[in-house]
């Protein structure tokens, strides 16, 4: 039996001649899958000689070879003792492992999309389902989950802030992401992230002009002045002496609307419930409802806030005074693609809990109704997941002056 000596063994290995061989048999062995053999060339002839005399074969292999693992790793362990992970490891370096490095990758790209999709404000507002699914389309940034995740934290940071109270984007794009005031700047990626959501929570194309964007950002609250911000009430009494106060409770009980101010509401310590039971406040997506109940029920009306569509930081900011003060807060909206997502994004941003807006709801309103528009884009409804459903089935919508009567009702019985 012939033992290896160390030494020749060593100088036969590190013959330059057998580099293609040891690189080639490095980046297979790297692979992470089972190695049988392995492909070299084309060899000049000095490599040829090389592979020959370590396989100890009687003539040339051919040019471009192919050699067992079997084979090697005898004429390995017979000139050094070693084996052939060793060796190469020794003259290469450390063997990788691709296939477990790819399935980490695969692994780590999944836990990312899964943390995504189930995420609190995508999860509060399921339009935003749409744009998950794009974020997951355009693929990793700069191939990073790391990098990814870390734009898609701050991206569902400004949404979970928006909307905003009349602030200048650069204020408060340092306000809410430690100071960098250029972060939300047109054209960085942090800035198109969030736009193509808030496209996809209004159902609107992606803005194409400077002028689309800020249209965009505008209705977000972001730079909004605090006096074009405004909130319609009915039936609201506030306390104290200041003016909004006043003005609120004249308009009340003479049975007016009041259209309030951002800046009004944000003046320190001008709205203040009275100290008596906290009220139930109702709140709307359109004006024509609290018409109505002006209508009917003049100076008795019960606290309506008007939303008047999506609703701007006037009536957000309003909606969350009233529940830190100890109201109650309801909301009812049309039964269409649009006032669905309306409704997830004011129970997402405010207290409020749905008021007739279940699936049960909505199909005794189909009933009276059943030839009405079709509801546009349907998302599902995070307070009642048959509702999505419902409407699907019956692709109707249902606007909110056609159930007026029962949401009457329903004002009554809080005033008698």
């Amino acid at each position: 039996m012939t033992h290896p000596d160390p030494a020749r063994g060593e100088s036969t290995l590190r013959r330059p001649e057998l580099g293609p061989l040891w690189r080639t048999v490095h980046d297979r062995l790297s692979s992470g899958r089972p190695v049988t053999r392995v492909r070299l060339g084309p060899l000049d002839d000095a490599q040829r000689e090389a592979l020959a005399d370590l396989l100890g074969l009687d003539r040339l292999p051919d040019a471009s070879p192919s050699v067992t693992m079997t084979r090697l790793e005898e004429a390995v362990g017979e000139l050094c003792g070693r084996t052939v992970r060793e060796t190469v490891t020794e003259l290469v370096g450390p063997l990788g492992d691709r296939a477990r490095e790819r399935r980490q990758r695969a692994d780590e790209r999944a836990e990312l999309w899964s943390w995504l999709d189930g995420h609190h404000t995508v999860r509060a507002q399921p339009a935003l389902a749409d744009w998950a699914a794009s974020c997951r389309a355009a693929g990793l940034v700069a191939g990073s989950p790391e990098r990814t995740r870390s734009l898609l934290t701050d991206a569902l940071t400004v949404l979970a802030r928006l909307p905003v109270q009349a602030e200048p984007l650069p204020v408060f794009a340092a306000r809410i992401l430690n100071g960098h005031s250029h972060a939300l700047d047109d054209g960085s990626p942090l800035s198109a992230l969030v736009l193509r959501a808030l496209a996809a929570l209004h159902d609107t194309a992606l803005p194409q002009s400077a002028a689309d964007r800020r249209a965009l950002w505008t209705r977000a609250g972001v730079a909004d002045d605090d006096l074009s911000a405004t909130v319609l009430v009915a039936g609201l009494c506030p306390a104290g002496d200041g003016p909004l106060a006043r003005v609120t409770r004249t308009c009340a009980e003479s049975g007016q609307a009041a259209s309030l101010t951002l800046a009004q509401l944000r003046a320190p310590g001008e709205f203040a419930l009275t100290e008596e039971v906290p009220p139930l406040v109702h709140a709307v997506e359109n004006p024509s409802i609290l018409a109505l109940a002006l209508r009917r029920f003049h100076s008795s009306c019960p606290p309506l806030v008007c939303t008047s569509g999506w609703p701007n930081s006037a009536a957000v900011h309003l909606l969350r005074l009233l529940a830190d003060q100890g109201a109650e807060l309801r909301y009812h909206g049309d039964f269409d693609g649009e006032g669905i997502r309306i409704a997830a994004y004011v129970m997402d941003k405010t207290p409020a809990r749905p008021w007739r807006m279940t699936a049960a709801d909505y199909r005794a309103a189909v009933a009276r109704t059943p030839d009405g528009p079709r509801p546009g884009r349907l998302t599902d409804a995070p307070w009642d997941p048959a509702l999505a459903r419902a409407m699907s089935e019956h692709d109707t919508a249902v606007v909110e002056e056609l159930v007026s009567d029962a949401l009457l009702q329903d004002l009554l019985e809080t005033i008698v």
